[in-house]
């Protein structure tokens, strides 16, 4: 299935200032994340912004919330996304086939994000070098499950030029530039 701009739109699951420094590997997990942000804004992939009990877990990291702060953004107490009625109502409203999900925790908030969105009848792309767990066995077995669950595995590199589509795409060269 070839995944379409017009057709998606991005999750960012939780992305936290008191969760992420106990991320694995959350130097890259953060590079990562700055590049696929960066390249869906280019693209002009609609975003939809969760975070976790904000109280406990605090705000969006403050490199992603600059780029992220536009948006529609959802506080929730559940782990998944789609189990907090505002947030699932943005989702339909967007009109879009596929979610492009990305964040922390894998194994718990985007596994259920992930699971709940297949149920609710979207196409789910799972970008596996943006998310990530506090243990590097649970951020495998997450994605393993999630693609057992049917949710399309890609890369931010993947993804940014399968939605940029050929090199004669006006964005091209950011996109490329972005990926470097």
């Amino acid at each position: 299935m070839r995944i379409n701009v017009d057709e998606a739109l991005f999750c960012l699951v939780d992305v936290q200032e008191k969760l992420f420094p106990h991320i694995a590997n959350k130097e890259e997990l953060e590079r990562n994340l700055l590049t696929l942000i960066k390249g869906l804004k280019v693209l002009d992939v609609p975003f939809i912004v969760n975070e976790q009990y904000k109280k406990g877990i605090g705000e969006t990291i403050s490199s992603l919330k600059e780029l992220v702060e536009s948006y529609p953004s959802f506080e929730k107490t559940t782990f998944s996304c789609c189990q907090n009625q505002a947030t699932m109502e943005a989702i339909k409203t967007a009109n879009k086939k596929v979610v492009i999900v990305a964040g922390i925790e894998t194994h718990v908030c985007v596994l259920q994000t992930c699971i709940d969105l297949i149920e609710a009848g979207y196409k789910v792309v799972l970008v596996t070098n943006c998310c990530g767990s506090r243990k590097q066995i649970d951020n495998d077995m997450g994605i393993q499950r999630l693609i057992q669950a049917g949710v399309i595995p890609t890369t931010y590199e993947s993804i940014l030029f399968e939605l940029t589509l050929n090199a004669k795409n006006p964005v091209f060269k950011e996109i490329s530039a972005l990926v470097k």
